[in-house]
């Protein structure tokens, strides 16, 4: 083959994929060594669901993938199928012009990416071209489809794929305006006879979709969109998908409840495979959720082999039941620690809390004045660089949790230091809180936990959240920087008329030396005491 073999069966170095710069925050490149593990994974589960069959040699087998960028999962499917195949098509030439007219097929996510695929699987923009490895193709696309798809606009919003109706989705004329075709409208069936011909069946689909589509605003207005193609993928029922995706959906993410009831409870997910650093998979791309892949069988059902991956450790596989809790606890060493706190059937410090912007007040609140409080004002905390800051208020204009105005309370930071997202260990998963008087509110940098009957108490509440203990149960559902209420539903109420330790809380859950040495990794200390 010479000049024109297929880039997968060059010597490679360095290979170019590993090279290119992500041209977005939605075109993330997978780099070629973790597409192999992916597809290593892959095989393994075709392995075990085919009586030890090698996907590789399999020369009926179609891979799609839906939303390509490089084309390095085609690349990379392609270099193995000619090597699998050998036996079977002993002619190099025809090995794989079959291979890459009736095996792998892509979709572009954009015009650029699409040129990208068939650059690196092709070696030519043009599967006509002269420098095309191939031949059989009847358009220079080849098999890596894309044309402009619009989005359905019904009022502000895409009715497929939920983005706002404004710049940059809102394009006319622009190149590229983000209507993902996979995820648009027309339906499966007519698309895919569209791009590929009528009849199509694909039986692995596999990719990296994009993750989200920005609000506007950027952070909490910024919308996932990676569980479209994750959804639209098991629509098709392909034998196999595997994915690769924000780790986010397993305990968090906005909109994602839906997503996350039918992930956990679906029986075909054999593999999900963790890596709560991003950057374990992505260099220089921080996700603060991690990332995660899975390998998803259609015909066959059971418990799901969990791997988590941090650093250099790895903990699993693990079979477990992804459906025990209502979120996935990534660690299954964390869940049976959990569970023994869950056996004492305890009422949740959750109920004890507020949610977001506890009185009402925004951090910059209109009416917020910033002197001491006389006549019918009250108090009201906000914060500063410096620390928490005082202020006045009339306390008329609280309409909200006003129960808590006059009883001894507990202030809890809504954000995690460090924005670390919990990959670094150990971590402090909590902002140190503070106690609040009778006569006093605050703003929406946090959430309140109260009313208590005395300072003494909210001191010792106080003194529970810096723990250890409650710290490690808050991370098993805390999988961004913001600790709203929610990621408190794990933690037990306690006696608030006695102290309460680490060393106490161990005894009393029976917690072993070596959960306590597990949770000590895991968790930074916290020198104890409110403001």
């Amino acid at each position: 083959m010479n000049e024109q073999t297929p880039l997968s069966l060059r010597g490679r170095n360095p290979d170019v994929l590993t090279c290119i710069a992500n041209l977005s925050n939605d075109e993330v490149f997978t780099p070629p060594e973790f597409a192999n593990r992916m597809l290593d994974t892959l095989a393994e589960g075709w392995a075990a669901s085919h009586g030890g069959a090698n996907i590789w040699a399999d020369s009926k087998v179609r891979f799609l993938d839906p939303c390509t960028k490089s084309g390095v999962f085609l690349r990379e499917i392609t270099s193995r199928l000619i090597k699998g195949l050998e036996d079977e098509i002993t002619d190099l030439q025809s090995r794989v012009d079959h291979i890459l007219t009736e095996q792998v097929f892509g979709i572009g996510i954009t015009q650029l990416t699409g040129l990208l695929a068939r650059r690196s699987l092709y070696c030519s923009k043009n599967a006509l071209g002269e420098h095309s490895v191939a031949s059989g193709f009847e358009s220079g696309d080849g098999n890596v489809w894309f044309e402009r798809t619009e989005h359905d606009w019904v009022g502000t919003k895409c009715d497929q794929c939920g983005a706002p109706r404004k710049e940059p989705y809102d394009r006319v004329k622009a190149l590229e305006n983000y209507a993902y075709p996979f995820v648009h409208p027309d339906g499966a069936s007519g698309w895919l006879a569209e791009m590929f011909g009528g009849g199509m069946q694909f039986d692995v689909i596999i990719g990296n979709p994009p993750y989200q589509l920005s609000g506007g605003g950027g952070g909490t207005n910024d919308s996932p969109i990676y569980h479209l193609f994750v959804q639209q993928a098991m629509r098709l029922e392909p034998r196999f998908i595997s994915m690769v995706i924000p780790s986010r959906w397993m305990a968090g993410g906005r909109g994602m409840d839906d997503f996350r009831a039918t992930m956990l409870s679906n029986r075909h997910v054999r593999h999900l495979v963790d890596y709560p650093n991003s950057a374990q998979v992505f260099p220089g791309v921080d996700l603060k959720s991690g990332v995660c892949y899975f390998v998803w069988d259609r015909d066959n059902e059971g418990d799901c082999a969990t791997t988590l991956i941090r650093d250099g450790e790895v903990i699993g596989p693990t079979n477990r039941r992804l459906d025990e809790n209502d979120v996935l606890i990534r660690d299954a060493r964390a869940a049976k620690i959990l569970q023994k706190v869950l056996k004492h059937n305890e009422p949740s410090f959750e109920d004890i809390l507020t949610g977001d912007t506890p009185f009402g007040l925004a951090t910059n609140f209109k009416d917020f004045k910033t002197k001491e409080p006389s006549g019918d004002e009250i108090t009201v905390y906000a914060s500063s660089n410096s620390g928490r800051r005082t202020g006045s208020i009339k306390r008329s204009l609280i309409k909200k949790n006003t129960h808590l105005i006059d009883s001894w309370k507990v202030l809890a930071p809504q954000a995690g230091p460090g924005n670390s997202g919990g990959h670094v260990l150990p971590d402090m998963v909590l902002g140190k809180p503070s106690i609040a008087e009778p006569g006093t509110v605050c703003t929406q940098t946090w959430i309140v936990a109260g009313p208590f009957e005395s300072k003494e108490q909210a001191d010792i509440a106080a003194r529970y959240l810096q723990t250890s203990f409650l710290r490690f149960l808050v991370s098993l559902r805390k999988i961004s920087q913001h600790a709203m209420r929610g990621v408190y539903h794990w933690v037990p109420q306690q006696d608030w008329t006695q102290e309460w330790t680490d060393k106490k809380l161990y005894q009393k859950y029976g917690i072993t030396e070596e959960e306590v040495a597990f949770i000590d990794r895991m968790i930074r200390p916290m020198e104890a005491g409110g403001e």
